[in-house]
Order: C-alpha cells, then sequence, then structure tokens
C-alpha cells in the first residue's frame, strides 16, 4: 500500500487543528446572529412562542434526518423521559432570552448569558460542595463584576425587565447545564440534542395551541424563522462537534466566545444597537471569566456540558 508523502503526514494534524478552530469559530458566528433573526421574526408579526416552536421543531425534524441517514438509535425509554423533561425545562431558558430581546441589545442579551459558566462554577459548590481552586474563584469574582457593569441602565435601549430576563436565561441556562450532564450521558450528543429539541417543540406546541399562534406575516419574517432553525441551531451545532473532536473541549470553550462578540458586532452593524463603555467593559470581563475557567479546566457539569448541554444551545 502507497504511504502518504511524508510532508502530508507532518501537516495533517496541524490542518486538522486549524479547521477544528475554524469549525467551532463559525458555530460561535451562526449562534451569534440569533438576535438578528428573532428580532427580523418579531418585526414580522411573530411571538416568542411561536418562534421557538418553529426553530426547534424545524431544527429537531433536520437532527432526526441525520440520525436516520447514520442509522443511530434514539435512547432508552428512561433516558428518553429525562431529555424530554430536560427539553421542557429548556424552554423556559429560551424563552427569557428571546423575550430579552424584546427590552435589550443583543449583543447584551448575549454577554449576560455568557456569565453562565461562573453560576455552573457556584451551583457545583453551593449543591455539589466542590472545592474551586484559586483561579475559578477569581473567574468568578471577575464574571459577576463584568455582569454588574453591563446592567448599565442608562445604555440606550435598556430596560430593567430586559436585564432581568437575560440575568434569569444565563442562571436557567447554567442549571440547565448541570442538569443535562447528569441526564445525557447515554445518549451521545446527536441523540441528545434531537431529543431535547422535539420535546421542547412538542411543549411550544401546546402552548401555541392554547393561546393561538403568532407566526410570522412576511417573507423576511419566514426567512429569519428558517435561518434561526438551520444557520443558528443546527449548522451551529454541528459545526460545534465538529470542531470538538478535532481541538477538545477546553480549547472548544475559548474560542465559542465568538458568539457574544458575533452578537456585539451583528447588532452594532445591522440593528443600530450600541453599548456603553462601561457595558463593553463589562463584556470583556465576563469573557475573560469563561476563558479562565476553560483553561482552569472546567469542573464536571461544565465540562461535560461543553460535549452536552451546548448542543441544544
Amino acid at each position: 500500500m502507497t504511504r502518504a508523502p511524508a510532508w502530508s503526514r507532518v501537516h495533517a494534524p496541524v490542518m486538522n487543528r486549524t479547521a477544528g478552530f475554524l469549525f467551532v469559530a463559525l458555530s460561535g458566528a451562526c449562534f451569534g446572529v440569533l438576535g438578528l433573526f428573532g428580532r427580523l421574526a418579531y418585526d414580522a408579526g411573530a411571538d416568542v412562542a411561536s418562534l421557538l416552536f418553529l426553530r426547534f421543531g424545524i431544527a429537531g425534524l433536520v437532527l432526526a434526518g441525520v440520525m436516520a441517514v447514520r442509522r443511530q438509535r434514539l435512547p432508552g425509554l428512561k433516558v428518553m423521559l429525562g431529555l424530554g423533561l430536560l427539553g421542557i425545562f429548556y424552554v423556559s431558558e429560551a424563552g427569557a432570552y428571546f423575550a430579552a430581546l424584546r427590552h435589550i441589545p443583543a449583543g447584551l442579551a448575549a454577554l449576560l448569558l455568557y456569565s453562565f459558566p461562573a453560576l455552573v462554577a457556584l451551583l457545583q459548590v453551593f449543591v455539589f460542595r466542590e472545592r474551586l481552586g484559586r483561579v475559578r474563584w477569581m473567574a468568578v469574582a471577575l464574571a459577576l463584576g463584568g455582569t454588574a457593569l453591563t446592567v448599565d441602565l442608562e445604555g440606550g435601549g435598556v430596560k430593567p425587565e430586559g436585564i432581568l430576563l437575560g440575568l434569569l436565561s444565563a442562571l436557567l441556562y447554567a442549571v440547565y447545564v448541570v442538569l443535562s450532564s447528569r441526564l445525557a450521558g447515554e445518549a451521545g450528543p446527536l441523540g441528545t440534542s434531537t431529543v431535547i429539541l422535539c420535546s421542547a417543540a412538542g411543549a411550544l406546541g401546546l402552548m401555541v395551541l392554547a393561546q393561538g399562534p403568532a407566526f410570522p406575516t412576511t417573507a423576511t419574517g419566514w426567512s429569519a424563522v428558517v435561518a434561526l432553525a438551520l444557520i443558528s441551531t443546527v449548522a451551529a451545532v454541528l459545526l460545534f462537534f465538529m470542531g470538538m473532536v478535532r481541538i477538545g473541549p477546553v480549547n472548544t470553550s475559548l474560542v465559542s466566545t465568538m458568539e457574544p462578540l458575533t452578537a456585539v458586532v451583528v447588532g452594532a452593524l445591522f440593528m443600530g444597537e450600541r453599548l456603553s463603555v462601561r457595558q463593553m467593559l463589562g463584556g470583556l470581563l465576563i469573557l475573560t471569566a469563561a476563558g479562565m475557567l476553560a483553561r482552569a479546566g472546567a469542573p464536571p457539569a461544565s465540562e461535560e456540558a461543553s460535549k452536552e448541554g451546548r448542543a441544544a444551545r
């Protein structure tokens, strides 16, 4: 059998890692345009429940199709029930995040959400009695301080209810991360994502039926919904895992900070949003804390979150 040239054997690992970093960066960018697509759908007449139902429903069907093509089986009944309940819980987090977009800039909402790694660490300490080292405690302090700075009610387009919803989204996502790390191990990333998204869509479908649908009324609005499902959910999830298998969970967590950075840039370019200097400084502290927590070695729950919990983001 002919062997590959020596130069290709030397450069293949480097190219593989480079591709991994690119995949994760693209994943973060895909997640980062959530706010833009959500705002376009809102402007076209959609409400939170209808928008999330369409997003999760379309994405869940696409991932179910991927599972069928790969002939991957669903997990057992017990795991399915646990993931189904987790999906219903995830609805509350996503609802809080998208509701926050009505009251605060998309970039600020993304920055507030990114305080969740520090909240996961605190949950590990106070709920599961895990000990944190000095670096992790410093990261938690930076994240909390950064969050306090971003809560600048004098910034343009910022309402107190939006700040509260953004912080609630971060807290709910932190709880979701901890729970998913204990429920999703047997299903694998793709199975976990598919079951969670489909169960979330089912719960939202019942809500939409009860209150009446409010779907987009324009072609632009429907295009935003499809983009939200395919770009900011399916593509973002698949690129995330394609990158993680190449560069590992720690590097993946660091590069994933592309998400809030993209949200800030997209908000400024396309939605006329501006963050104050104080909010930008707070966001920098939050992202620095996320990087410190990743480099320090995530605790069990947050490390699994890089693999499982992030799947349904």
